[in-house]
């Protein structure tokens, strides 16, 4: 998803990394990942509000379950 969507639960999100002070900070295996996909032909490009999630859940401030759900409602809401 290339441009983030204004939708309920992207507001969530926002409230949530602006609440815990959380700032998405790519780890060195992102760059590895990345690496990995682009090789396989494939693109991963998360938008600012899924970078959100994952610092989120990064910091401990919600669990990997919580993300992946939050992600989920998240993407559902922004289908055009």
């Amino acid at each position: 998803m290339s441009a983030a969507r204004q939708t309920a639960i992207a507001r969530v999100i926002r409230n949530l990394a602006d609440r815990y002070h959380i700032a998405y900070q790519p780890a060195a295996t992102d760059h590895l990942a990345g690496h990995i996909t682009r090789l396989a032909g494939d693109e991963v490009d998360f938008d600012p509000v899924e970078r959100m999630l994952i610092g989120l859940q990064r910091a401990g401030r919600i669990s990997r379950v919580q993300m992946v759900r939050l992600q989920a409602r998240y993407l559902r809401e922004a289908r055009p």
